[in-house]
């Protein structure tokens, strides 16, 4: 990425000013909501020593990589609700809604994660899936948005399979 490129996780801010310090360790996340985005950029760049780093060891997998699946890329993140987990508090959770194609197909995750804070960091403990709120399933066409949520039109994006 170069210093310009708007960072991954939908902030609209430039990647070095938003997510790269914290996946780089030069600084760490302040709030829940930052280690949520900097995590899905960390999947996004198949980063697993970075998704480790930041899981809480009560629930950390022992040797898992978590972020290495070829068929999977990550196109948009909507954080949809955030309780606590602010500079001050010690637990927070964040509801968001990460998009993705998988081979070629739209998919995504929604999911309520529980972050805890201690000494001075934030973790992510544990998720949980979160029902989507029902809406029409209506057919795509070639120059609509796409609805994996990545703001390009159906015929750029999951439609070029297709």
């Amino acid at each position: 990425m170069t210093a310009n490129d708007l960072c991954p996780c939908g902030s609209g801010n430039p990647y070095q000013k938003c997510c790269e310090p914290y996946i780089t360790g030069a600084e760490i996340p302040v709030t829940a909501e930052a280690l949520m985005r900097s995590r899905y950029v960390a999947y996004s760049q198949q980063n697993n020593q970075y998704i480790l780093d930041t899981w809480h060891s009560s629930t950390k997998p022992d040797d898992a990589k978590p972020a290495e699946d070829p068929d999977v890329q990550w196109v948009g993140l909507k954080i949809l609700h955030t309780e606590d987990g602010g500079p001050n508090d010690d637990r927070g959770i964040v509801e968001f809604r990460a998009r993705c194609r998988v081979k070629g197909e739209a998919g995504g995750l929604d999911e309520s994660s529980e972050f805890v804070k201690e000494d001075g960091r934030w973790y992510y403990v544990d998720g949980f899936a979160i029902k989507p709120q029902k809406t029409a399933h209506l057919k795509v066409g070639r120059n609509d948005p796409c609805p994996c949520g990545s703001g390009k039109k159906y015929k750029k994006c999951c439609g070029k399979a297709a």
